[in-house]
């Protein structure tokens, strides 16, 4: 039985997450807090498996409850926020960087349009962050990143492959859950001046998508977009793939956005990216999966690792779910696996040996 502790203030929507919870046979709700300061004291007296964690509340908010939490007591945070309140979705993200492990938008009331599948996200969620392993964090933290209490190192698995393709044009990039702590180290690390354009499919409850770009631009140095149709990728420039519509790059390297179906359930879709990037650039592009549940990506970066092109899948350690670069590594699609802290400086090390040889 998964035990939820319900974080919420107004009494209305606190009933309503109790009751959807409460329906499912495989979890069971602990508590209710009307607060942050009610939740950092009921997180420890209820021990949850998992938080659900509202933004805005008197006394204390999501964010400050979600940092005390934890640096005292960790439990994985499931964020449940408005996300049409552009405040609260720039709050959202900073208590992700606090720890939380994904965000999702509130479930809509019971007959409007979309709850059924609004509901079934936070019940599937709610139980896949279960099994998340948190740990704490410490208030000595260098800001901006998470110093996490020392613990056995686990065995690692990484693999650097020897290919240094050459001519690299475009890197790709596909992440679901825990993707935007993972795209934000990797863009701090690739820097203000990278050379090549990013194009990026994020899953993200919808109303997310342009407080992700702009907390990314801020946090990161590196301008993140909302790609348009026909848009011509910049060097230096990342390109998040838009709510409800699939995202390929043509040979020109310019966005087309399509009304395709999903793919794996879900669009936009990273496998839809990746067969269109494999299609127009082959080996002189560079793929990276990232965390997230599913299977999204993965048989689709073997196209561009049969291309020719460097591929990249996020090693277990540091995901928060290793669905997508998991599968994409039994498939044999990734030439490298890597920690989140180490894929900025694979792709740099590549185009430093790209330009070496072009200068020879």
């Amino acid at each position: 039985m998964i035990k939820v502790l319900i974080t919420e203030d107004s009494p209305v929507v606190r009933g309503y997450l109790q009751h959807i919870l409460n329906s499912d046979p495989d979890i069971q709700v602990v508590g209710t807090a009307h607060d942050g300061e009610e939740a950092v004291r009921m997180a420890v007296e209820t021990q949850p498996d998992v938080i659900t964690m509202d933004i805005h509340m008197p006394k204390m908010d999501g964010f400050e409850a979600t940092r005390k939490i934890m640096e005292t007591h960790p439990v994985p945070v499931v964020i449940v926020s408005a996300s049409w309140n552009p405040d609260e979705v720039d709050k959202t993200f900073k208590t992700m960087e606090a720890g939380a492990v994904a965000a999702l938008e509130k479930p809509r009331g019971m007959g409007q349009s979309g709850s059924s599948s609004s509901i079934q996200e936070l019940v599937s969620t709610v139980k896949l962050m279960s099994e998340v392993k948190v740990v704490r964090r410490w208030t000595r933290m260098r800001k901006g990143s998470a110093v996490q209490e020392k613990a056995a190192p686990a065995p690692s698995i990484e693999k650097i492959s020897d290919i240094d393709a050459a001519d690299i044009k475009l890197i790709a990039m596909g992440a679901s859950t825990g993707g935007p702590l993972v795209l934000q180290t990797i863009l701090s690390g690739l820097g203000p001046n990278f050379e090549l354009p990013v194009a990026i499919v994020q899953h993200i409850a919808p109303g997310f998508l342009s407080g992700l770009a702009d907390w990314l631009t801020r946090t990161t140095s590196f301008p993140v977009h909302i790609a348009s149709h026909d848009e011509k990728l910049e060097p230096g420039n990342a390109y998040l793939a838009p709510d409800g519509q699939q995202m390929g790059i043509d040979r020109r390297g310019r966005v087309v956005l399509s009304d395709a179906a999903p793919e794996h359930s879900v669009c936009p879709s990273v496998s839809f990216l990746f067969r269109s990037v494999a299609q127009s650039f082959g080996k002189q592009a560079i793929g990276v999966l990232l965390t997230g549940m599913g299977q999204d990506g993965s048989s689709e970066l073997k196209l561009i690792k049969d291309k020719g092109g460097i591929t990249i899948a996020q090693d277990k350690e540091s995901s928060t779910v290793h669905g997508m670069p998991g599968e994409a590594i039994k498939r044999g699609s990734a030439t490298d696996i890597l920690s989140s802290g180490k894929i900025a400086e694979r792709i740099l090390t590549v185009l430093k040996k790209q330009i070496a040889v072009s200068a020879e």
